[in-house]
Order: structure tokens, then sequence, then C-alpha cells
């Protein structure tokens, strides 16, 4: 088993934040040019390939596009800039990182992030409080006219890492969500002969309200909708137990429920059943928190079974990222089975 490490490299380290995800649209037609009949974009930027099947079995696979990231929202007298976040932001995932700075004219600026707070030589007390997320400022280390000319309000900013193999793992900031952009594509390069319709979604403004999922789930009318996201691998210190939700290493995590929907039981059992009987690992998933794509879908014209495959991550929405080589496999593995029968799923209640 290896993974395709030059896509992945290129999925997570190029930036895109929610309604700024032109850079990732390229990726999404290239991939989804070369798997499917036809590529179109849709009017909120998400990029739709079709494998052309049956009219009556259509499924919608969904995986999105954006980082958690930032706007430029100012740029003072000296060249500082102020931000607005977008996305579920830490504050103390943010202190002392990098970012680059993505500009209307396409250029990639590298810049500290920081808290507008004294050094720790000069503070004390009140002082040392965690900072919030509007305190921060970006630092490009270049005099005020240069920041004007290259900078305006509204160019984007995401944090700036690269992907890295550690152990049996690979770590990265963006894996929520570039790495169900990686199932997708690498489950569409490894399904065999299927009879449904298959929508491969690469989704935009997932991080901001599941926006691009519900937009192109109206146009598309599917009668299936599969999401692929990352999940909490609370296998940590401060986890285990009751509050593990999953674990790195042990499988593709089939959701039951999150916080923006429950899933279909007999999509739930249907995955079941062709993890066990391909002797997929697997593991089953109660998240209370959080939301996936189909949850923006689940709802629409009068309601469509949902589910959504996960992958483990430990470390969400910081820097850090990381999932096991092995859990991408089993997900890239589980949905082209998935897809190969698709047609076969009754979801009547």
């Amino acid at each position: 088993m290896t993974l395709n490490e030059e896509l992945l490299k290129r999925l997570v380290e190029t930036p895109g934040v929610p309604g700024r995800e032109e850079q990732q649209r390229e990726i999404a037609r290239e991939e989804l040019g070369a798997l499917t009949d036809e590529v179109r974009t849709d009017p909120l930027g998400s990029v739709i390939g079709t494998k052309k099947g049956r009219e009556d079995v259509r499924v919608m696979v969904a995986a999105h596009t954006d980082e958690i990231g930032f706007l430029v929202k100012y740029i003072d007298d000296k060249g500082f800039l102020r931000l607005q976040t977008l996305g579920g932001h830490d504050p103390a995932n943010m202190t002392s990182q990098r970012v680059i700075v993505t500009t209307s004219g396409g250029e990639a600026l590298r810049g500290a992030l920081q808290p507008a707070r004294k050094p720790p030589h000069l503070s004390k007390g009140e002082e040392r409080k965690l900072p919030k997320a509007d305190e921060f400022y970006v630092d490009l280390g270049l005099e005020a006219d240069a920041v004007k000319e290259k900078v305006r309000v509204g160019d984007y900013a995401t944090m700036d890492r690269t992907l890295e193999k550690v152990g049996g793992c690979y770590m990265s900031k963006a894996m929520d969500d570039r790495i169900g952009l990686f199932v997708m594509y690498e489950a569409l390069r490894a399904m065999g002969g299927h009879e449904a319709t298959v929508f491969a979604v690469a989704t935009s403004q997932e991080e901001v309200g599941l926006r691009g999922a519900a937009a192109s789930g109206s146009a598309l009318a599917p009668t299936v909708v599969v999401a692929l996201d990352i999940t909490l691998a609370m296998d940590v210190p401060g986890g285990g137990n009751e509050n593990t939700i999953s674990e790195l290493g042990k499988g593709a995590a089939i959701k039951i429920m999150d916080s923006s929907f429950i899933s279909h039981p007999k999509l739930v059992e249907h995955f079941r059943e062709i993890a066990e009987r391909e002797g997929i690992p697997h593991q089953m998933e109660v998240l209370p928190a959080g939301g996936t794509d189909a949850g923006g879908v689940q709802r629409l014209h009068g309601g469509i079974p949902a589910i959504t495959l996960s992958i483990p991550a430990r470390h969400v929405h910081t820097v850090n990222e990381m999932v096991n080589e092995q859990d991408v496999q089993a997900c890239i593995d589980l949905l082209a089975r998935y897809l190969e029968e698709a047609h076969t799923g009754d979801y009547a209640l």
C-alpha cells in the first residue's frame, strides 16, 4: 500500500479558504477531468464531475475544497494586516504561526501571525491571558507602502505548513478536508464497473455553513449523498473511553451521526456490510459536535438518504492535523466498493 503522496502534498499545500477556492478548483478540474465523463463548475464554485449511469440511482459524493483561514479586513499605517476569521479557529492554535497571504495579483507572501501584545519580557498579570482571534495581525516584513501596493482588503491568508510523513501517518494543515478530496479522487481511480450515476463534487464553503454542498445538492437532486470528511480521533491525552469518537489505525469511520445530521440507518448498514464482507478495517463513529456536507444535502427535495465516511484525524483545526495512511486506504477501498454496488441499495423506510 502506497498512497499518492505527490497528489496529497499538492492538495494540502495549495491554499483555498471559503469563497476563495480557485486554486483548489483547478486541481479538481484536472483530477475529475481524467476520472469522470464530464466536468462543470456551479455558481458557488463547486466542481462537479459526472460518471454517467442509471438515472434512477444518482449518488452524490461530496468533499470540500476550503480550509479554515482568514480574509484581510484592514491594513494599518505601518503595513500590518488585520484579519477576519473564516471557519472555527482556536486562538491557542494561532499564536506564533506563519501564514501565506495570497494576493489578488496571485503573489504568495509569507508572514508572521502574531497577537497584538507585549513579549513575555515586558508582560505581566492580565496581559498574559490567551489572546482573542481578533487581536492577531500579520507582519509581512515589508514597508507599509509595499504592503499597500501588493495587498488589498479581501485578499486571503492560510496557515503556512507543508505535508510531513510522521511514522505511519501524514501531518499537515488542511487535512480537513483535502484528505476527503484525496479519498474521492483515489476511489474514483480504484473503482471498477458501476451502474449508478456518480456525481463527484469538490464542494465550496463548507467551513462557513455547508453552503456549496447545499447548492450542488439542490441542483443535482441525488438519490443518495455520501460526504467525505475528517472526524475527531480522540485517542490522545485528554480523550479516551467514551470520549474517543475514533482512533488512528482502526480503519475508516462510518458515521452514525454528528450535530448536522443523522446518517440513514440503511446506508450505515450497507457500508458496514461491505466493510465486513471485504475485510476493510472500519469503526463506527458518533460525533457530538461538528457537521459535514451530508448535513447540507440531507433535507433537500423532501429528504435524501445521507451518510458520511470519515477519515480519523488528530489535532483537528490546527496546523498539525494527522491521519493514518492505513485509515486513508481503508476509506478509499470502502468508497470504491460502495460505488460499484450503489445501485443495489434499498433505502426505503
